[in-house]
């Protein structure tokens, strides 16, 4: 592999597909008119706009009229949790303790409650039903964990909330307080490459998509809002995105993220069947080569795409920075909260300790990668860990 860096941060950012280039191409240049204009051609681009918002309703199982482009996963987090709370100031949300930021961040403006998960990053259905009380108006449990992989039983959690809603309208009739209305959302960031993203059969009422992690252009990505599902803009201004997000539209990076997506579940059973070999690989060298190395996560209900592994003892910030001088690219977590000097939540949620958390490393493959690429990295990193203290 020598001369070759070997990328395995794909959970960070994914290169943009050839095809995706070329879909957008025209629209920096010959159509590059505001879709709000009244002219013909301003007309046609957004026609685009509204074909590219119909890929993406597609594998969604929605209508167009409810996808809302965004400028990736973390502005669509940010509108599902502020839509919705900004309206019930006095109520609550419920989020897993493994949520990304863009969810954590955003829900400590309000009343939150955190469920807490499994040692292998599952969330506890059992503390989930506890958290939910009369006041909750918002569930936020993420489709797929960015750091650990760990998929989440999303029709269990669907369940859940949809006993809870049948018990507050059985007291419709005679009502003590006002019955509040209860949302679930999802952030399906790191599973739109992989898993089915049908709204209907995950039981979601809004639903997080981001174009930087399939293959799309950054700074694009959509937010599911069911039909009927009243939110509150977070920027004000015009009447772009029927009113919910302002701004002149983003038209060839949302028609990229529509074809990014689209070629991503067109390609998700063979990628991920391909990938699994792969990891499954990766993970039985990494036990022979180094059998002091534990994964982290769930190894049935997982992305088949991430390998999180333990070294104990060892640096994972010194180890990382000999893996790149060596031509290999990891990470430790989350891309968004790399220059942190704090332990990963999502590890500490799992049960491990500050030192264990800080001896871990996240490697996620993608569609350059190779059963090559991954037997070099094992025998890299064993060599590393010989010599790091």
């Amino acid at each position: 592999m020598k001369g070759q860096a070997i990328y395995l941060d794909y959970a960070a950012a994914t290169p943009i597909d050839p095809e995706v280039v070329e879909a957008m191409r025209l629209y920096f240049s010959d159509k590059f008119y505001n879709p709000s204009a009244t002219y013909n051609a301003a007309r046609q681009v957004h026609k685009d706009l509204e074909a590219g918002r119909a890929f993406v309703a597609h594998w969604l199982g929605s209508k167009t009229s409810e996808v809302f482009f965004t400028a990736g996963g973390s502005e669509a987090n940010n509108l599902a949790i502020h839509g919705v709370m900004r309206q019930f100031p006095e109520a609550n949300v419920v989020v897993s303790g493994i949520e990304h930021e863009s969810v954590l961040e955003a829900v400590k403006r309000y009343d939150y409650r955190i469920v807490s998960v499994k040692p292998d990053g599952t969330i506890d259905l059992l503390d989930l039903e506890k958290k939910i009380d009369e006041n909750t108006v918002l569930v936020s449990v993420m489709y797929a964990n960015n750091e650990i992989g760990t998929i989440q039983p999303l029709k269990d959690v669907s369940e859940i909330i949809s006993k809870q809603r049948t018990s507050r309208y059985s007291q419709i009739l005679n009502p003590t307080s006002p019955i509040l209305p209860l949302f679930f959302h999802s952030d399906a960031c790191q599973a739109a490459n992989y898993l089915d993203l049908s709204v209907a059969r995950l039981g979601v009422d809004l639903f997080t998509i981001n174009g930087g992690k399939v293959y799309g252009p950054k700074q694009s990505g959509a937010l599911y809002v069911k039909g009927g599902i009243k939110l509150l803009p977070i920027v004000d201004g015009g009447s772009q995105e029927r009113g919910l997000r302002s701004g002149t539209e983003n038209v060839a990076g949302s028609i990229g993220f529509g074809v990014a997506l689209n070629i991503a579940q067109n390609m998700r059973r063979e990628e991920a069947g391909r990938l699994k070999t792969i990891q499954q690989e990766f993970i039985k060298l990494l036990g022979e080569q180094l059998p002091e190395a534990v994964i982290n996560g769930s190894l049935k209900r997982r992305l088949p795409n991430n390998v999180h592994v333990t070294l104990p003892g060892k640096d994972n910030e010194r180890l990382l920075i000999q893996l790149d001088e060596a031509g290999v690219q990891a990470a430790a977590g989350s891309a968004c909260s790399a220059s942190s000097d704090e332990p990963s939540h999502v590890l500490k949620a799992i049960g491990l300790t500050d030192q264990t958390a800080q001896s871990s490393i996240r490697f996620t493959l993608g569609r350059g990668t190779t059963m090559e690429m991954i037997k070099h990295t094992v025998e890299l990193l064993k060599d590393l860990v010989k010599t790091s203290p």
